[in-house]
């Protein structure tokens, strides 16, 4: 950017004469006080975009003792506050409205809990059994390859993974090799299980 361009040595703003008059001629307001009164202080709730014109030492005088919250009761500076939050706009609670038809739909049935952090019956550790799908092929290849139905709980898969690896594992058989192509698919079954979230 050139500072001395031609276009920027053209440039004027003339001041408004009327509000530089009134600027220059404004003394504090301050009782008894004849100095200028440069420093503007609001008048208060109520009269927004309203202000006193003070000296520098009055309006911090003014400043010290301003209290917009003057003659208002408790309750009413918290909901005043309450409502600061949004701009003192109305606002509505979410599915307050009776009209759209709340509790027309049963919710609980639309998806599936299985953390029980809704209460529902998988809380308990027992499945549901009406809301379980059927299962696909992999996933009852999965479950014959260690040896189970297909309707147990996580607990009970996760139980019989461990007794089968501890079984067939060769540290527990003596070294014995045979079994290492059954250990691996009970283990390639369990992790499939574990990933399609039957445990």
């Amino acid at each position: 950017m050139n500072l001395n361009s031609k276009y920027f040595d053209q440039i004027r703003i003339k001041p408004d004469d009327e509000a530089a008059r009134a600027s220059a001629t404004r003394t504090c307001e301050w009782e008894g006080c004849d100095k200028a009164g440069d420093y503007r202080a609001p008048k208060g709730r109520a009269r927004e975009g309203e202000y006193h014109h003070f000296c520098l030492d009055h309006v911090r005088a003014y400043n010290k003792g301003y209290n917009y919250f003057a003659g208002m009761g408790d309750d009413d500076v918290a909901a005043y506050q309450k409502s600061a939050a949004t701009g003192h706009r109305p606002t509505w609670s979410i599915g307050s409205d009776d009209r759209i038809g709340a509790g027309s739909f049963n919710w609980s049935a639309a998806f599936a809990d299985p953390f029980g952090f809704f209460g529902g019956q998988e809380a308990a550790g027992e499945p549901n059994s009406a809301s379980r799908r059927p299962l696909r092929n992999h996933e009852r290849k999965s479950f014959a390859a260690l040896d189970l139905e297909g309707s147990e709980s996580a607990e009970e898969i996760k139980a019989r993974y461990k007794a089968l690896v501890k079984q067939l594992h060769p540290d527990a058989n003596g070294g014995d090799r045979s079994f290492e192509d059954r250990l691996r698919e009970i283990i390639h079954a369990y992790h499939y299980l574990r990933s399609a979230g039957f445990c």
